[in-house]
């Protein structure tokens, strides 16, 4: 990975005027889609649903779909002054490579990101083929952002264009609840403009 990456935080040099945002950098009022610890400007065409995790029924991540795109979005705690994406990523590689698929590293957009090849699998544990991945994070104050893109936006440069903007319209309420580094940040179900929750 490049020098000019090198730092402990992982996050592209305007980030703090063109997002993805804290609460405390936001300028006047938009209307927001409330999701408790994220705030995402509501679009036309954009479909938003709540990912839940089935053994405990806790909203885990929030999915967008957008003209044949996908972006998953996920807010986790953070140290004030250090960024985690560097370790989350070197841990997500090897995950993935555990599993039988392949990683490649590369500086996009938003600084160091992981293009993935994961093997999907039956539910007798056979191979059945793969997916393709895109993950990118950005390391805030005190919280971290991470974004698994899909679809079309993985070999399109405008729908990725497209994709890159929705994830830097994100603002991310990083409550003074103590919380361990890398805790995911709480997610609520806003009212009425969300699909219903889904389990994973």
């Amino acid at each position: 990975m490049t020098d000019s990456y090198a730092s402990d935080k992982s996050a592209p040099a305007d980030r703090a005027t063109a997002g993805p945002l804290d609460l405390s950098e936001i300028q006047g009022v938009r209307p927001y889609v409330d999701f408790g610890s994220m705030r995402i400007p509501s679009r036309d065409n954009v479909q938003m649903r709540l990912e839940v995790e089935e053994a405990t029924q806790r909203i885990v991540a929030i999915s967008m779909d957008y003209q044949g795109s996908s972006l998953q979005l996920q807010a986790f705690a953070a140290p004030k002054n250090e960024g985690i994406w560097h370790e989350i990523r070197s841990q997500m590689k090897q995950s993935i490579v555990n599993q039988g698929g392949e990683t490649e590293e590369r500086v996009g957009s938003f600084g160091p990101e992981l293009i993935a090849k994961i093997p999907l699998v039956d539910e007798s544990g056979n191979k059945t083929g793969h997916r393709l991945a895109r993950f990118i994070g950005v390391d805030g104050p005190k919280w971290f952002l991470r974004g698994v893109v899909g679809g079309a936006a993985l070999n399109d440069a405008r729908a990725a264009a497209d994709i890159d903007d929705l994830f830097r319209s994100v603002v991310v309420v990083r409550e003074d609840v103590p919380l361990p580094p890398k805790d995911l940040l709480p997610l609520t179900i806003p009212g009425g403009t969300v699909a219903p929750p889904r389990s994973i």
